[in-house]
């Protein structure tokens, strides 16, 4: 069984709080931006000011190599129902049809 939530050290913090933080987060970024947009429209330069960014962000539970080797594997296979396919599938009805024809002309 999996010691994963066992150890008092690395225990999660649970969803409920975690979306708050995050909640927070969010909130606190949205203000700064007002603030900044306010000091720009009201003449400080744009390259002057500093934008805000997310100082807290919950820790992944993937190693990010293998989620991005995941994602390229992902992005090399072939959806069967791309429009190649759909293409490829007339062709095969007009060639058919075309050989019904030709068999039934002769």
């Amino acid at each position: 069984m999996s010691k994963r939530h066992r150890s008092q050290e690395a225990v999660p913090l649970p969803r409920a709080e975690q979306r708050a933080h995050a909640h927070g987060e969010r909130h606190r970024v949205k203000g700064e931006l007002h603030g900044l947009a306010e000091m720009v429209s009201h003449g400080v330069d744009s390259d002057d000011v500093v934008e805000p960014g997310a100082q807290w962000k919950p820790m992944h539970h993937h190693d990010a190599e293998r989620a991005a080797k995941k994602l390229d594997h992902a992005r090399n296979q072939r959806h069967w129902k791309v429009k190649e396919w759909k293409r490829r599938t007339t062709v095969r009805r007009q060639k058919a049809a075309a050989y019904r024809d030709l068999a039934q002309s002769a």
